[in-house]
């Protein structure tokens, strides 16, 4: 089995270069689907309180029979839970739905901009949770210059991970940059552009790009498996989804091929600076929250 290369966190923690998520992942596909990414070889599996899908995560990393210590597990704090004590109890609803104790990496979901005051409030959360060891490292998801700058100025652990939208069609650079400035690791949620709100409907699929194509057809490789050393090439996380056995396979099989930088450039020149998911800015508590059932 490919073992798999590891990033280093800004605290010092490893994580594993390439992850798996269950993003709108039904729960009853989502054990099945871990226990496949972890026969194949992935260590990492990224879910969120969101997603209602985190007790089936623990059971399937029950099933696998692997060691706890070696699958990296991180979920992420709902917006509806953001506030000092509502997200120290959201750690609780989370550890015990995945049936853990320690839940390696927990990041705010969204920035909740317009009541930045309970996303400072979930933060020192985290900060009390990485403390008191009941979480390795701590984190954010969607957060935009601004909003890690008033984060940061209002609190004392820097981000170790910055979970956004990146693929070729939405890059992000300016994001991108500012987290590397500040030792934040970028993860790329759909970094593989298949996410399934485009606004628009104007969009192609990345899978079908004439560029990345070629590319892929120059390595005798899957075009999703282009994209996926693209961002591994630059220092990103991708975090692949899938519920299919083959494609959660292939897209792990991605540390035995280069890019060129030629290449690379090519699939950056693809941005079209245009989002697929939410705008950050726009995520409130009355368009986008809903009660974390408990565990």
């Amino acid at each position: 089995m490919t073992s798999i290369p590891v990033l280093v966190l800004n605290n010092g923690v490893e994580v594993p270069a390439l992850g798996f998520g269950v993003f709108q992942t039904p729960p009853e596909q989502t054990v099945a689907a871990v226990e496949a990414a972890l026969a194949v070889g992935y260590r990492h599996i990224d879910t969120a309180a969101a997603y209602l899908n985190e007790r089936e995560v623990g059971e399937a990393i029950r099933r696998s029979g692997l060691p706890r210590d070696e699958v990296f597990v991180e979920t992420k704090v709902w917006i509806s839970d953001y506030g000092y004590d509502e997200t120290l109890h959201a750690f609780d609803k989370s550890a015990g739905k995945l049936g853990i104790d320690r839940i390696d990496l927990l990041i705010l979901h969204q920035a909740l901009p317009a009541e930045f005051d309970l996303t400072i409030a979930a933060y020192r959360a985290l900060e009390t949770l990485l403390a008191d060891g009941k979480v390795r490292a701590i984190g954010v998801s969607n957060f935009m210059p601004d909003h890690l700058d008033r984060l940061m100025a209002a609190t004392s652990v820097v981000p170790a991970v910055n979970q956004i939208e990146v693929h070729p069609y939405f890059r992000q650079p300016e994001l991108l940059a500012v987290d590397d400035e500040h030792g934040i690791l970028s993860q790329a949620w759909s970094p593989i552009g298949g996410i399934t709100f485009y606004r628009d409907g104007a969009h192609g699929s990345t899978l079908e790009d004439p560029v990345i194509n070629e590319i892929a057809t120059a390595h005798g490789r899957s075009p999703a498996q282009v994209m996926l050393r693209w961002h591994l090439q630059q220092g990103r996380q991708p975090i692949p989804k899938s519920v299919t056995p083959s494609r959660i396979a292939e897209n792990f099989d991605v540390f035995d091929f280069e890019l060129t930088a030629g290449q690379l450039a090519a699939i950056d020149a693809l941005d079209t600076g245009v989002r697929g998911g939410p705008e950050p800015e726009q995520i409130t508590l009355d368009a986008f929250g809903r009660p974390i059932p408990e565990a």
